[in-house]
């Protein structure tokens, strides 16, 4: 009876309606999340770099937020790409989900080195910062998947298994009832991230850009991990998890700029 009381169980995707609208749990998980992860970003600028530099953050937080989305979605879509074009509607409906970190990372570094010149301040920094704030943001987010009941794992009977709804089991374990919670797992990994840069970020604040390299390496072998235990993973090649290797890709990205970083300060 102890074991059952432990299990989790999701208690729907909708949290409350307005009006016949439904207002779902997802985007209030993302919500928290975002706002986390800019606050986060705002705050540890100011601490450990400018309190001045850091009040431009509040000011090009709207766009960068509004295209990090754009490019989660647009990536989650591409890797959809058979699903979405048959339902290309469907595309702009993201309130049940379908957002990938990995699209969003890809923008969001991209939309920061443009700030970075345009306001004329340290991309570097800027970097450290919101990887920071994103490994917090990810924590929260990936309770999200929660309430879908979505990024689970393989069958599990342990205590802290997760009940899949019938609908959302893939075919060949429809039989199976209790799964491994993997958001689960993420969550409390990218936790530890989060704790292990603001060490990192407290130890060598003078060194801009190596935070942020140790975000790329650790967050890749937290979802390579994980994404060793789901069987939901929306597209693999040749039995691979497209999310894996784009995990690889950035790790070799972190490896190469931690490198390249550590060399130049070294000359300094």
């Amino acid at each position: 009876m102890l074991i059952k009381n432990i299990m989790f169980q999701s208690p729907g995707d909708i949290a409350f309606s307005i009006f016949g609208f439904p207002v779902y749990f997802y985007g209030i998980t993302m919500a928290l999340a975002i706002f986390a992860g800019v606050y986060t970003a705002y705050l540890f600028y100011k601490k450990f770099y400018s309190r001045k530099e850091a009040e431009l953050i509040i000011d090009f937080s709207p766009y960068l937020i509004i295209l990090g989305i754009l490019g989660a979605r647009m990536y989650y879509c591409l890797v959809n790409l058979s699903y979405y074009s048959l339902k290309p509607i469907e595309i702009f409906d993201i309130r049940q989900g379908g957002l990938s970190i990995h699209g969003m990372i890809i923008i969001g570094v991209l939309c920061l080195w443009i700030f970075s010149r345009v306001y004329r301040i340290s991309f570097l920094k800027l970097f450290d910062v919101f990887m920071c704030g994103t490994a917090l943001g990810q924590s929260i987010g990936r309770w999200g998947n929660f309430f879908n009941s979505e990024a689970f794992g393989y069958p599990t009977n342990l205590p802290w298994k997760l009940y899949i709804p019938p609908d959302n089991r893939p075919f060949h374990y429809i039989n199976y009832e209790y799964f491994h919670p993997t958001f689960l797992y993420e969550s409390i990994l990218d936790f530890c991230v989060f704790i292990i840069l603001l060490y990192v970020l407290k130890k060598f604040s003078d060194k801009p850009g190596l935070t942020a390299c140790f975000y790329l390496i650790l967050y890749s072998l937290v979802r390579i991990f994980v994404e060793q235990l789901r069987i939901d993973s929306v597209l693999s090649i040749d039995g691979i998890p497209v999310a894996q290797m784009a995990s690889i890709l950035l790790m070799f990205t972190g490896i190469v700029g931690a490198g390249l970083l550590i060399a130049k300060y070294m000359r300094n």
